[in-house]
C-alpha cells in the first residue's frame, strides 16, 4: 500500500512539473509575440509619421516657393498691376495668384480722344488681337481693366470717364470674343494714376489709356 502511494506521487509531481514547464513556455511565446506585435504597430506609425512629415515638409518647400515667386514677381509689377493682383486676391479670384501680362491700350495709334469713350478702329483692333492670344493659350484667366485719364478737368469726371473706358472694352470684350464678364472687372483710376506729364500735350494724350492686367 505504502509503496502504490509513493509511486502515485510521484507520477503525481511528474505531471505537475511538466505542466508547469509547458505553461511557461506558453506564457513566453505570448509575452514574445505581444512584444513582435507592439514592435510592429510602432514601426508601422514611425513609417506613417515620418511619411507625413516628409509630406508636409514638401508642401511647406512649394508654399515657400510660391511666396517668394509672387514676392519677386510683386517686385517687378507697375504700382497698378501690383494693386490689381492684389485686389484679386483678396476676392478669391486666382487659382495661382501670378500675372501673365499688362496691356496698355495708348499710343499714337491706339488712343482714346478727349473726354472720348468710343473705342477706335485701332484699338478694337488691338483688343481683337488680345483676345485671340489669349484664346490660344486656353486658360482661365482673370482679367482687370483699368480705365485712366488725363488730369483735365474735375476729379469726379475723370473718375467716371475712366470707367466708362474700362467698360466700353469690357463690353467689346464679351461681345466680339465671348469673353465671360465675371472673370473681367473695371476700376476707374480717373488721373490719379498719370503715366506721363500732364503738362504737355503728348503727355495728357498718352494717359488717357487702359490698361489690361491678366491674372492667374
Amino acid at each position: 500500500m505504502n509503496r502504490s502511494v509513493a509511486w502515485i506521487t510521484v507520477l503525481t509531481l511528474v505531471v505537475l512539473t511538466s505542466t508547469g514547464c509547458a505553461s511557461r513556455k506558453f506564457v513566453r511565446a505570448e509575452v514574445d509575440q505581444a512584444v513582435t506585435d507592439a514592435e510592429t504597430r510602432t514601426s508601422d506609425k514611425v513609417g506613417s509619421l515620418t511619411t507625413q512629415v516628409e509630406q508636409t515638409q514638401t508642401e511647406l518647400a512649394a508654399t515657400r516657393s510660391q511666396v517668394d515667386q509672387h514676392e519677386g514677381q510683386i517686385g517687378e509689377l507697375s504700382k497698378t498691376a501690383q494693386e490689381a493682383l492684389e485686389r484679386a486676391l483678396a476676392a478669391g479670384k486666382l487659382a495661382e495668384g501670378k500675372l501673365l501680362s499688362e496691356t496698355v491700350l495708348a499710343n499714337d495709334l491706339v488712343r482714346f480722344g478727349f473726354q472720348k469713350t468710343e473705342l477706335t478702329d485701332d484699338a478694337k483692333v488691338a483688343l481683337d488681337e488680345f483676345a485671340e492670344t489669349l484664346k490660344k493659350e486656353d486658360r482661365g484667366v482673370y482679367i482687370e481693366i483699368q480705365g485712366h485719364t488725363d488730369s483735365t478737368g474735375p476729379e469726379e469726371y475723370n473718375i467716371k470717364l475712366g470707367e466708362e473706358r474700362a467698360e466700353a472694352v469690357r463690353r467689346y470684350l464679351n461681345k466680339q470674343h465671348s469673353l465671360p464678364l465675371h472673370r473681367m472687372s473695371v476700376i476707374s483710376y480717373g488721373e490719379d494714376s498719370p503715366a506721363y506729364d500732364n503738362n504737355t500735350r503728348d503727355g495728357r494724350m498718352q494717359n488717357r489709356r487702359v490698361v489690361l492686367v491678366v491674372l492667374i
